[in-house]
């Protein structure tokens, strides 16, 4: 099935991006549903260090974003999402090019909209793991996204950059 023009306009958004465009890394897919993003984040000049191998910060910086804007395009308007921390495992260097796969489930949706419909704030985590091609994982994340309802007197989000 062709990607529509809704899922490839986001995908664009997303690598043009300038926070995200000088990661180096590059979103390759978008569900139509918004559940699940993959990206690759290549060997290159600009994320090679001096070992020959892909800085940890950009592997970081690939992954930072997913979690957080595919909860807050699950979730809609009415509330933020925030990257609050991250747990990071690096296992081996990066020697080639690395693919992440991020999902989300319907269920960590449901229970967060359960929390927030009693509580003000929650925090979820999200694990996603760079591979190499082979599926040998160069580094895993822990990623903490903090969600809270927006509050009335807070006006609805404009200009931002992902619907």
């Amino acid at each position: 099935m062709a990607e529509s023009w809704k899922i490839k306009l986001l995908r664009w958004r997303f690598n043009w991006y300038p926070a995200f465009r000088n990661t180096g890394a590059r979103v390759v897919y978008i569900s139509e549903d918004m559940m699940e993003a993959k990206l690759r984040l290549p060997l290159c000049r600009t994320t090679r260090n001096v070992h020959g191998t892909i800085y940890g910060g950009s592997m970081y910086a690939a992954v930072d974003p997913l979690h957080a804007v595919m909860v807050a395009i699950q979730l809609g308007p009415d509330y933020h999402v925030w990257m609050k921390s991250a747990k990071i495992e690096f296992r081996r260097p990066g020697r080639g090019d690395l693919h992440a796969h991020a999902r989300l489930h319907q269920q960590d949706l449901d229970a967060i909209r359960a929390a927030l419909a009693s509580e003000q704030k929650v925090d979820r985590d999200f694990a996603v793991a760079l591979a190499d091609p082979d599926g040998e994982i160069a580094a895993h994340f822990t990623l903490t996204l903090h969600i809270r309802r927006r509050l009335p007197h807070e006006p609805p989000m404009h200009g931002a950059v992902f619907p």
